[in-house]
């Protein structure tokens, strides 16, 4: 009779072990995701800042290659 109300417990403790596992790594990726956003703006003004002191201009971007006329070509790209 014991037995079944230890293994209930165990199982309970570990799910709440689970659990605040998860939520402590659900926080941690949210910090990171804003941490590497904010990185990637700050990148972004150093370059646009650097242009503008060194008078280079920005790479011009590539144009993307054309499918050849034999490619497989999905339905729903040509509803867009």
């Amino acid at each position: 009779m014991i037995l079944p109300w230890a293994v209930a417990a165990a199982a309970l403790a570990l799910a709440v072990a689970a659990w605040v596992l998860a939520r402590r790594n659900a926080r941690r990726l949210a910090q990171l995701s804003q941490m590497y956003w904010e990185l990637k703006y700050q990148h972004g003004e150093l370059r646009a800042q650097v242009q503008r002191i060194t008078g280079e201009a920005a790479p011009p971007a590539p144009a993307p290659e054309p499918p050849p006329a034999n490619a497989f070509i999905p339905l729903a790209s040509l509803k867009r």
